[in-house]
């Protein structure tokens, strides 16, 4: 049975394991060190010692082990003298004890028992996921002292500017003058065309989320009130009735026939309204001349047929 592994597990949680008639596995927590030698960062972390001097059992490991076995107290008990008989067996003989994950044990020449723990494991949890990091010193004051010297070994000078073919060297000034007023004009022409292009996108986008604001405007339950009407061009065909219970508005006729005609099979008296000011062809449930009928009517559509449903009054 491998009791080491059951004393890991409680060293995250506990700074001391006792293990009966053998001894005690301590946790001391530390904080971040620094190896100047190796250049290397070590994480807070909990260094394990042992005292053989603590052997008496508290219960601690053999309560863990058995819940974890699902086997009596008792017989979990059992086990556990057995295998640290063993371990001290091993002792004895001038072995040593390895145990995984927590370090290795030996007898010294006073007969007492000698613990090196396992480095590579580190019990402390909120350090879970650290490890140690090596990184490489930044000489800089080597490097500045380096480029130093190469500035005294090869010094450098600024001459003046020879003279020479002045002709084609203003020529070539010019050229280049007028490359650069050439790329300039360009860029501003482009940039230009860039932001009237933006500005027109804008447009089209802000009149789109007028046509929808239009098309989705809904009526809520209560008294009516006052709002200002909604102007409608009407083809020919005309009605008295002024107020209209819209069901939709379509960019194409056909599909406000064809919505006209699936509203009359459902036994409404849906009519074609015509065209909107912006260009859409409405399709209404029914007309009506009285505005509280109007209403009446669309309070029972919306609830019971389309939420989306908005009353459209003439002058």
């Amino acid at each position: 049975m491998r009791v080491e592994h059951y004393i890991a597990e409680l060293l995250y949680r506990y700074n001391c394991v006792m293990v009966p008639q053998f001894g005690a596995f301590l946790a001391n927590k530390v904080g971040a060190q620094i190896d100047l030698v190796n250049n290397t960062l070590y994480p807070p972390a909990k260094v394990l010692s042992f005292n053989e001097s603590l052997t008496t059992n508290d219960g601690l490991l053999v309560s863990h082990m058995a819940n974890a076995k699902k086997i009596p107290y008792e017989e979990m008990l059992n086990l556990v003298l057995n295998t640290t008989k063993n371990w001290s067996i091993t002792l004895d003989s001038g072995k040593e004890l390895v145990l995984e994950g927590i370090g290795k044990l030996w007898l010294g020449e006073e007969r007492k028992i000698q613990f090196e723990p396992d480095t590579g494991c580190n019990y402390l949890s909120s350090s879970f996921g650290f490890s140690s990091f090596t990184a490489t010193p930044v000489l800089r004051e080597v490097l500045k002292e380096e480029v130093k010297t190469l500035e005294e070994r090869i010094p450098f000078t600024i001459t003046p500017e020879q003279r020479t073919n002045l002709g084609s060297k203003t020529w070539l000034k010019y050229a280049a003058m007028f490359l650069l007023m050439v790329a300039t004009g360009a860029s501003a022409y482009q940039m230009n065309r860039q932001q009237l292009l933006s500005k027109e996108i804008a447009r089209q986008e802000a009149h789109q989320q007028v046509s929808r604001l239009i098309q989705e405007a809904t009526f809520f339950e209560g008294e009516p009130i006052e709002l200002p009407l909604l102007q409608l061009t009407v083809n020919s065909n005309k009605t008295k009735n002024k107020h209209h219970i819209i069901a939709g508005a379509f960019r194409f006729k056909e599909n406000a026939d064809k919505k006209v005609r699936q509203l009359i099979n459902k036994g409404f008296k849906a009519i074609y309204l015509g065209t909107n000011a912006n260009g859409l062809h409405q399709v209404a449930y029914a007309s009506y001349e009285n505005a509280g009928d109007a209403l009446k009517k669309l309070r029972e559509i919306k609830s019971s047929v389309s939420a989306d449903a908005w009353l459209l009054s003439e002058k």
